[in-house]
């Protein structure tokens, strides 16, 4: 009888890819907080930067404006920095 050798099967081990997923996780931790802040009055720009990316998945103007009006200087950077749609997720918006 032949052992299954899969490495799909065995467990993962999570101590020998910490050291792999470490800066991936450092890097998405503070690829917002570089981010330029952007002040309350560029709002406009903001939701425009965020209906560019979303594309037909972006919430409607009124919603993003109220959102954008809430947030912070640094969020709205965070926004304006991201590239893809899962990079928006990730900023406190």
């Amino acid at each position: 009888m032949n052992k299954n050798t899969n490495s799909l099967n065995k467990p993962l081990n999570f101590t020998s890819t910490l050291p792999l997923l470490l800066p991936i996780m450092i890097t998405t931790l503070v690829s917002c907080s570089k981010a330029t802040p952007v002040p309350v009055g560029e709002c406009d720009a903001v939701v425009s930067h965020v209906k560019s990316v979303l594309k037909t998945n972006a919430p409607s103007k009124s919603k993003m404006l109220k959102q954008c009006k809430a947030a912070t200087d640094e969020a709205r950077g965070c926004v304006m920095a991201a590239d893809k749609p899962m990079k928006i997720l990730q900023c406190d918006f």
